[in-house]
């Protein structure tokens, strides 16, 4: 369902997205979801989003889906850091787009108090504003009351603990260890341990760096989380659970860890995740499918 309307939405058909996220509002997981996917599809679109809100203002599915196809937009055009001296105008742009995001979010928070999923989108709204340190604290305070298991928004806030984002090693480590430790039963939080190690070793890392992404202690981390998460899979798969598949295989992989990395690339079912791909450089599709051949993984 999800595939069919992504594709109707690229083909300027925003209509097709309501029922989808009318459908989602008393499950948060799946609502994030479809948001992140049609989010991405809309984007270059928010002008349509726009219309069906003039039609309808007191939707709250189409102000959040407003709000997080501006995120995105906005991320499409943010200059790089090496270049922001020579892109000020760029920069400017990318700033003014992004804060176009946040009153949309307000709203469709107003119109659904006790829905997680705007604050979620607010925890990257934060991120790529750069806002202090309080202003992320407090938008996952939101969010966690909410819906403290929200796997998209335990890892938005991984990202803001992160070296790269201004924080730290330990206290990052810190968080995920304490969510993993708590994730309920078929949760794939446990990822977030392979999500942070990739998170270090990523800001460790030059263009040039050579040698093994995790050291032994990293590797014997990950291998522990991943059991933690097979031995909680009951029932149907979680929403995110490709992500998480994404995520371990990735480790794997690197690690050399060919056997379990050909097990959980398999699960993707040849959908890959920008999340740990693009730490390794160039398009995260690429580096799937790189993964893939190299594990003879068939993924079409």
């Amino acid at each position: 369902m999800l595939d069919e309307a992504v594709l109707a939405v690229q083909r300027r058909n925003v209509e097709a997205a309501i029922p989808l996220l009318a459908a989602t509002r008393g499950d948060p997981e799946v609502r994030a979801l479809r948001i992140e996917a049609l989010s991405r599809a809309a984007m270059g679109m928010s002008r349509g989003i726009e219309s069906l809100i003039a039609r309808d203002q007191s939707n709250p599915d189409l102000w959040l889906w407003l709000g997080r196809t501006r995120i995105e937009e906005a991320f499409e055009i943010k200059p790089e850091v090496k270049a922001r001296a020579v892109q000020a105008r760029r920069l400017e742009a990318y700033h003014t787009a992004m804060e176009s995001a946040r009153q949309p979010l307000v709203t469709a928070a107003g119109l659904m108090p006790a829905d997680p999923v705007p604050w979620e989108s607010m925890l990257w709204l934060a991120v790529g504003l750069e806002r202090p340190r309080t202003d992320k604290d407090s938008v996952w305070y939101e969010c966690a009351r909410r819906w403290p298991t929200l796997y998209p928004a335990n890892v938005a806030r991984l990202i803001t603990l992160s070296p790269a984002w201004g924080g730290s090693s330990a206290e990052m480590m810190e968080f995920a260890r304490a969510v993993v430790a708590k994730a309920p039963e078929g949760s794939p939080l446990p990822a977030l341990i392979p999500l942070a190690h990739f998170e270090n070793a990523a800001a460790d890392r030059t263009p040039m760096s050579r040698g093994a992404w995790f050291g032994f202690d990293a590797q014997r981390e990950i291998v522990a989380a991943a059991g933690q998460w097979s031995q909680r899979r009951i029932g149907p798969a979680h929403p995110r659970s490709i992500e998480a598949h994404n995520a371990f295989g990735a480790a794997f992989f690197l690690s050399d860890l060919r056997r379990p990395a050909r097990g959980h690339l398999t699960r993707t079912g040849g959908r890959f995740s920008r999340l740990p791909w693009s730490h390794l450089g160039g398009e995260p599709e690429n580096q799937f499918q790189r993964a893939c051949n190299k594990l003879n993984v068939i993924t079409n």
